[in-house]
């Protein structure tokens, strides 16, 4: 054991009197380690924001929504004037009520009015009819306030709950509610704010098809009588008007177990009355989830693949300079073979060499791949923010880390495997030189 420790002891002590050349030497397995370490924290990051996002959808929820059919989109390019009907209907709303009997609920949104104003500030209409029950279908949070009752919907009451971003737009500087507003040439008065909702810009708000910060939500039944089913949107000498008596239907099936089988329930109610989809979608925020699981996890595999060629450059390099320190210490090798060191011992003081030129290495690159994580995701939102950058990219874009303990570990033993698996040849090579021939060697 004593014999065992000396070789130890005298194989680091030979990287540490070449203090330069071990550490360039290591420099690929650093790169290596750090390049598997930061694309795994990157990858595993946009997985973790995309799954919240789309979790937050809600992931026993199917949502039903009209869209509009492509050959209603345009007239040839001219500017006229006329009314189309599509998407969901009050039909299809009682016949998944009917049908779909073991969901937890099962909620409709209706559109209505195409402005939205408070004194000089106006905006485009996001305003959806709709029942107390999307609260909790859409898992929806009060910063103010409170939602829709069932005593607004029986009395038809001309009351809103309004997103954060209309609060901020509408009421920066004073108390929303029971402040009035109007849609079209109706007055509400607001009675709640909903909480922001961590989706302006990502995965969640194209899958809803809206940022939800601006939606208003009134009473379904207030919707109805006041607005109808005809929404006009008005241009420039012309005019549009759009007949959906329903703009999305939030379907929550009772467990995850179960949302699958309901979803495919509701795409075959569907498939009656709108044969081949062309006016409605079924979104499952659960398919997209193990969607994204499954593509998260593709994308690890290459990013990983990518990076360990520079663990296996890395490798390269340290057979490379092993070798080269074969040549180099030829004598000393024959001084040792002389004095009785035996060949294992040969191999086992290379080894140590490399041994410790990839532990090293790895233990760098650790350091080095989980600080450049950690500054990724602080530093691009920071950069981003920048005025002079707003002209390349837009500023919204952000890049989150997380720091796995698994790339790390694995990036470790990899690291030191490579090592030792490229050690071995230049310390056989060294086990096998003659000590006469060592001896004589300049």
């Amino acid at each position: 054991m004593g014999f065992f420790f000396e070789i130890v002891c005298l194989g680091l002590n030979n990287l540490r009197l070449h203090m330069l050349r071990s550490v360039l030497t290591s420099l690929g397995i650093i790169l290596g380690v750090a390049a598997v370490i930061i694309m795994v924290s990157i990858g595993e990051g946009n997985k973790q924001a995309a799954l919240r996002e789309i979790t937050s959808l809600g992931a026993t929820n199917i949502i039903v929504r009209s869209i509009k059919p492509p050959e209603t989109s345009s007239m040839g390019g001219q500017t006229r004037s006329f009314v189309v009907s599509y998407g969901l209907t009050r039909e299809d709303w009682r016949r998944i009520d009917g049908a779909i009997t073991d969901a937890t609920s099962i909620v409709p949104l209706k559109a209505a009015g195409s402005e939205i104003s408070y004194h000089a500030t106006r905006l485009i209409s996001q305003v959806f009819g709709t029942t107390p029950e999307l609260k909790d279908a859409a898992r929806l949070r009060i910063n103010r306030g409170r939602y829709l009752t069932a005593e607004d919907i029986d009395s038809t009451a001309p009351v809103a709950v309004i997103g954060a971003e209309i609060s901020d737009k509408f009421f920066r500087l004073r108390d929303p509610i029971g402040a009035d507003f109007r849609i079209d040439d109706q007055v509400f008065r607001v009675v709640g704010v909903l909480e922001p909702v961590g989706l302006a810009g990502g995965a969640g708000s194209a899958l809803v098809g809206r940022d939800l910060n601006f939606d208003v939500h009134i009473p379904v039944s207030t919707a109805q009588s006041r607005f109808g089913d005809i929404v006009v949107r008005r241009g420039s000498g012309s005019f549009s008007g759009e007949d959906v008596q329903l703009s999305e239907i939030y379907v929550t099936a009772d467990s995850t177990e179960s949302v699958l089988n309901t979803a495919a329930r509701v795409r075959r109610i569907m498939d009656v009355g709108h044969p081949g989809f062309t006016d409605v979608q079924v979104i499952v925020p659960w398919e997209l989830l193990e969607n994204a699981k499954r593509t998260a996890l593709i994308w690890n595999v290459v990013l990983i693949s990518i990076a360990a060629i520079s663990l296996l450059v890395g490798g390269i390099g340290i057979m490379n300079i092993m070798l080269a320190s074969v040549t180099e210490r030829t004598r000393e090798i024959g001084i040792r073979r002389a004095l009785g060191a035996t060949r294992q011992n040969i191999i086992v003081q290379f080894l140590v060499e490399t041994g410790a030129l990839s532990a090293v290495g790895g233990l760098l690159g650790i350091g080095v791949g989980v600080g450049a994580s950690i500054a990724v995701g602080r530093l691009v939102p920071w950069v981003l923010s920048r005025p002079f950058m707003s002209r390349f990219v837009e500023a919204r874009i952000a890049i989150e880390t997380d720091v796995t303990l698994w790339s790390i570990v694995v990036s470790f033993v990899v690291a030191a495997i490579v090592g030792l698996v490229f050690g071995i040849y230049p310390a056989i090579i060294a086990s096998r030189q003659d000590p006469i021939v060592a001896l004589r060697h300049d």
